[in-house]
């Protein structure tokens, strides 16, 4: 499956900002899917991800409540609505594609537990 993520840009503190993943290649609602985020000289950590289904989520502590992961496996795409924006979500935003996902009941959410990435979006929050 191909991933391209869009949606990033320069936003002020406190603003929201959309992600759209879109998908070709296979099957969308096969996989389970997730975003991550990596900022400089970090690691690559999961943000929030979402099961094939779309009926349960994980969220990433310092997220949760202000960003929501959602998907229409009709159009096959995945979103990160995130609002309530803090200068420490700066980062390079990547979607990921899990192809064992329905192997698992959890939602999965480790990094290695992802087949195919997008090509990241950076976003970039001013205080």
């Amino acid at each position: 499956v191909q991933l391209q993520a869009s949606g990033g840009g320069l936003v002020q503190a406190g603003g929201s900002l959309r992600l759209s993943c879109a998908a070709s290649g296979r099957t969308f609602s096969y996989y389970g899917m997730a975003w991550f985020r990596q900022a400089p000289g970090k690691e690559r950590d999961v943000v929030a991800a979402i099961k094939w289904s779309g009926d349960r989520t994980y969220y990433a502590g310092s997220v949760k409540d202000r960003f929501t992961i959602s998907r229409d496996n009709a159009k096959n795409t995945v979103f990160l609505q995130m609002n309530g924006l803090l200068p420490e979500d700066t980062a390079v935003y990547y979607c990921a594609a899990s192809g064992k996902d329905r192997l698992y009941y959890r939602v999965l959410s480790a990094r290695d537990d992802y087949d195919y990435w997008g090509q990241g979006t950076q976003v970039t929050v001013s205080s």
